[in-house]
């Protein structure tokens, strides 16, 4: 358990230090923390703040601080949800889609590189045991 933890902490603290770095590629006054939710909102299209909120374990207040930050600098939009007309919902701009899938294509290319030594049932090995430990943390 020893080791586990602590390459799970490397591994950690090289996403936080990676998530920075790419979200200044995206802007240079963006958050790190935004990075994961611009990725979000391209997976999944438009969502609701609270769901987003929820997705990533923060309050309605630090989502809505992130959202703001994103308007601000062109990256997002919020629409009403036509499902429910008191709430909104928010989603990618043309800019912000742009901006990410620019940074996302050249952080993929980095993963082809450093992992090509690996053989394909390794990197499914560990793309399902990822899922499976990212999963075990929802809703905790």
């Amino acid at each position: 358990m020893d080791a586990l933890e602590r390459e799970l902490t490397v591994l950690l603290r090289r996403a936080r230090a990676s998530s920075g770095e790419m979200a200044r590629e995206v802007h240079p006054e963006l958050e790190p923390a935004a990075y994961g939710l611009l990725a979000r909102l391209y997976e999944t299209g438009p969502e609701r703040a609270t769901l987003l909120a929820g997705y990533f374990g923060v309050g309605k207040a630090t989502m809505s601080r992130q959202l703001r930050a994103l308007e601000d600098l062109g990256l997002v939009r919020r629409e009403p949800d036509p499902a429910d007309g008191r709430a909104f919902l928010v989603q990618l701009t043309d800019e912000g889609r742009a901006r990410f899938t620019h940074v996302r294509d050249a952080r993929r290319q980095r993963y082809v590189r450093r992992l090509s030594g690996w053989n394909p049932a390794e990197l499914g090995d560990l793309a399902r045991l990822l899922r499976q430990l990212n999963q075990s943390q929802e809703g905790s």
